[in-house]
């Protein structure tokens, strides 16, 4: 029986979205979406992320959790025992005809063939981010699930940042012209444990991917060229390990514009911020603070930190994300986050992993 392990989350050619295609009249996935009072859904590991989406699901009026598998089945029953429901095997959530949607929050090396097995077995599915962390592996299960004609949506939930969608909407509505320069900042308060970064995929596959991401979403299409540098300046145990710890990315468009992308595993305040620069203004997205305290004396003036640890800072993004989810599912209507989107990123990703490597800029279409 195949088992799966709950992913440890750190502090993240465009593809237009598409409307998933609906089942046949006659389906029976079709008739059991139509008869549904409520939505009931498997979650696939029960890790720190799983966590968060529980109580997404559990939050939403129309979504049920119906039932917890992780790798460790003690810790399937303990989150399943938190949100009242029952702890199973994965197989046996897959194979469950009553069960309308599969999240898959485990880890990044079970993604594409827990996404096939949901798909092929009638499932919509909420996935995080990344797809795979092979690129080719995540292009052969876009092919394999985009067969079964489910939904599929990938987790990039600083999408439903409302800070960062306001951005969106305004870029959109050309409040500041033509886009022509975007600058994304994301600084982890402190990196992970030595056993992730060895199976992360590396710094811009598992990190910097949700910054990949961004910038799709904001320019609104692919790079042509991403050029990457990458050091090793926080623990050199994290290089040892293969990987960097901070990292600068520039993304060249065919139209002349750029976008920057700074990344590191360690600063202590926490640092998400995001600008855009158009031809008739900029907006910025700053940091969010504890709390709106400014203290002024004549020793200076101060405030608080940043929300710098990543769950505090994106929780309404994670609800944000599962209500869209969930409102897409019943409608039908258009996925605002694609699998296309999720391979997008990946690709950016692996571009850049090659471009840290060599010292050369690569052209996203030759990878």
């Amino acid at each position: 029986a195949m088992t799966v392990r709950s992913a440890w989350k750190p502090s993240q050619k465009m593809i237009p979205k598409t409307r998933w295609k609906r089942s046949a009249p006659h389906s029976p996935f079709n008739s059991l979406r139509k008869n549904l009072a409520m939505i009931k859904v498997g979650l696939l590991g029960a890790g720190r992320i799983a966590g968060v989406h529980a109580t997404a699901i559990t939050a939403n009026p129309d979504s049920t959790l119906a039932a917890v598998s992780d790798y460790y089945p003690e810790n399937a029953e303990k989150l399943a025992a938190q949100y009242g429901s029952t702890a199973r095997s994965t197989e046996d959530i897959i194979a469950d005809p009553e069960i309308d949607v599969v999240l898959i929050a485990t880890s990044t090396d079970t993604h594409s063939d827990l996404i096939e097995q949901a798909t092929q077995a009638g499932k919509a599915v909420l996935c995080e981010k990344p797809v795979d962390l092979s690129l080719a592996r995540a292009r052969e299960c876009l092919a394999n699930a985009g067969k079964s004609c489910k939904p599929v949506m990938i987790g990039f939930n600083r999408r439903f940042d409302p800070h960062f969608a306001a951005v969106k909407a305004a870029l959109d509505a050309g409040e500041i012209g033509k886009t022509e320069m975007l600058a994304s900042t994301s600084y982890d308060p402190a990196p992970p444990p030595i056993a992730y970064i060895k199976v992360s995929g590396g710094i811009f596959r598992d990190m910097m991917i949700h910054d990949f991401d961004m910038a799709n979403f904001l320019m609104g299409a692919a790079p042509v060229t991403v050029s990457a540098v990458g050091s090793c300046l926080v623990d050199p145990a994290i290089g040892e390990a293969g990987d960097f710890d901070t990292a600068a990315v520039t993304l060249t468009y065919a139209d002349g514009r750029i976008a920057t992308i700074r990344n590191t595993r360690r600063a202590g305040y926490g640092d998400q911020r995001v600008e855009v620069q158009g031809s008739e203004g900029m907006l910025q997205v700053s940091n969010l603070v504890e709390n709106l305290v400014t203290k002024s004396t004549a020793q200076g003036i101060t405030s608080a930190k940043p929300v710098l640890f990543f769950l505090e800072r994106y929780m309404p993004a994670y609800a944000a994300e599962w209500n869209a989810f969930v409102e897409a599912y019943k409608s039908g209507g258009v996925l605002p986050v694609t699998l296309d989107d999720g391979v997008a990123a990946l690709a950016m990703a692996e571009a850049a992993t090659q471009s840290a490597k060599s010292g050369l800029p690569v052209r996203l279409a030759d990878v």
